[in-house]
């Protein structure tokens, strides 16, 4: 099985690779962005990505949504440091397979790899019992009340990019951007686009 791990933290492709160390079945290919996972995608076309949400421009949420444009029949893990049921509910929603938060046990990527990897799904217990008995909170959570894409310009906006240059990131036009930016504001309650960087640091977004 050909995994493709994009992550672009050094510790963390160096985990994968102890964590494979003793499974030659299991052949890693790498990368630490979305633009050169994205190549490394389609040259190689690997039998499961595994991919971090929080890469240096875009998002694993972005890159997840390319890959599925290019292969409708990927097979994604999204791997992040945030275990928030909102997080892995936008996950299920961009199309992913799977979703493992890096402060679980190293046994649940292993898991996920091989259960996505043979065409199933995988989610931790945890998170899954998050999702599932939610409740209320969940609802009134701000990240329940954003797509994967309201999510991935929200954290754009957050490090600071202009309308213009998440446009440019996200392969849409100003006007989308700045639209859905609007939107944004609306669902959020808050009326300028410092109050939805503060809201996007506070949920973790950022």
């Amino acid at each position: 099985m050909r995994v493709l791990i994009v992550d672009d933290h050094p510790i963390v492709a160096s985990g994968c690779r102890a964590l494979f160390a003793d499974q030659p079945e299991i052949q890693l290919l790498e990368a630490a962005d979305a633009e050169s996972g994205e190549r490394v995608f389609l040259a190689e076309q690997p039998d499961v990505c595994v991919l971090d949400i929080n890469l240096p421009t875009v998002s694993g949420f972005e890159l997840a949504r390319r890959m599925l444009a290019h292969v409708a029949s990927a097979r994604i893990i999204m791997f992040s440091m945030n275990d928030d049921p909102a997080f892995a509910a936008r996950a299920i929603e961009v199309g992913a397979r799977g979703y493992v938060s890096k402060t679980g046990d190293p046994c649940d990527l292993v898991e996920a790899i091989r259960e996505v990897g043979n065409g199933g799904v995988y989610l931790p217990a945890a998170i899954a019992r998050g999702i599932a008995f939610a409740g209320p909170g969940f609802a009134q959570s701000p990240l329940s009340r954003l797509s994967s894409r309201e999510m991935e310009i929200l954290r754009l906006l957050s490090t600071g990019k202009s309308l213009a240059e998440i446009a440019w990131l996200v392969h849409s036009s100003y006007k989308t951007v700045a639209n859905t930016s609007s939107l944004m504001r609306q669902k959020l309650g808050v009326r300028t686009s410092a109050e939805l960087v503060r809201l996007a640091i506070a949920s973790g977004v950022a």
